[in-house]
């Protein structure tokens, strides 16, 4: 059975006009990602810097064994929200999300204890425009990233290997390398994990899995901002000493 041209015209009609809603929603959807992200960034950077203010807060956190406990705890909710996410309601991850951003944040004060904090700020806008950069890089891209996933998580456990490793060497070359590498590892990630965020919308999912989806894509990306914000940090901070 033949379309006749104006059943051709309404099905085109019908297409653009679905195409125009899966872009908006889409657009929403990571713009909540986004969003999620960034508010998470800005309460772990007061908490760090209210933090390093007190005098009180850093002989409590870094004068005594707490230190371990704040430092730790980031990777425990991690994983707790990458595995468990699926399992808990969208108001909980919520709650998770705020509270890994305020841990972090305490954990974070350390760096205002080892560098300038015109060091610090210089960094942090390098690292908010290169993420800037390689986060629509991967959002706007035709090129299939997913290739890249395994190659990356093999130079992030080999960044981390090394890293425990330099502990007990202390090498400053060692330092200066895993931070090159880890570098280059995170500028990857934020492509790839931009792109795998994208890739998870769907239109037709319920408020409750499109919240949890952002939470857990907004978790992914700040891991990458405030990883490679550390390594730049590495390479061009300037110690207070």
């Amino acid at each position: 059975m033949a379309f006749e041209p104006q059943d051709q015209t309404v099905l085109r009609t019908g297409e653009r006009t679905q195409a125009r809603e899966i872009d908006q929603g889409l657009r929403a959807y990571m713009l909540k990602v986004y969003n999620y992200m960034a508010s998470g960034l800005v309460l772990t950077g007061i908490v760090a810097l209210l933090t390093a203010s007190s005098e009180t807060m850093v002989q409590i956190i870094f004068g005594t064994p707490l230190q371990w406990v704040v430092m730790l705890a980031p990777l425990a909710f991690v994983l707790v929200m990458s595995f468990g996410i699926h399992k808990m309601k969208a108001s909980t991850a919520q709650m998770l999300f705020w509270a890994f951003a305020t841990v972090m944040g305490l954990s974070m004060a350390s760096i205002f204890l080892v560098f300038t904090g015109t060091s610090i700020a210089r960094v942090f806008f390098i690292t908010a425009g290169t993420f800037a950069g390689m986060s629509l890089y991967g959002y706007t891209t035709k090129r299939d990233l997913s290739g890249m996933g395994s190659f990356l998580m093999m130079g992030l456990i080999g960044v981390i290997i090394a890293m425990v490793v330099n502990i007990f060497l202390a090498s400053s070359a060692l330092q200066m390398a895993i931070s090159v590498v880890g570098v280059l590892v995170f500028v990857g990630l934020t492509a790839y994990d931009t792109q795998r965020i994208k890739s998870l919308y769907n239109e037709f999912d319920s408020a409750e899995v499109a919240t949890k989806k952002a939470i857990n894509g907004a978790l992914n990306l700040y891991l990458d901002f405030i990883n490679l914000f550390i390594m730049l940090l590495q390479l061009f901070g300037q110690s207070r000493e």
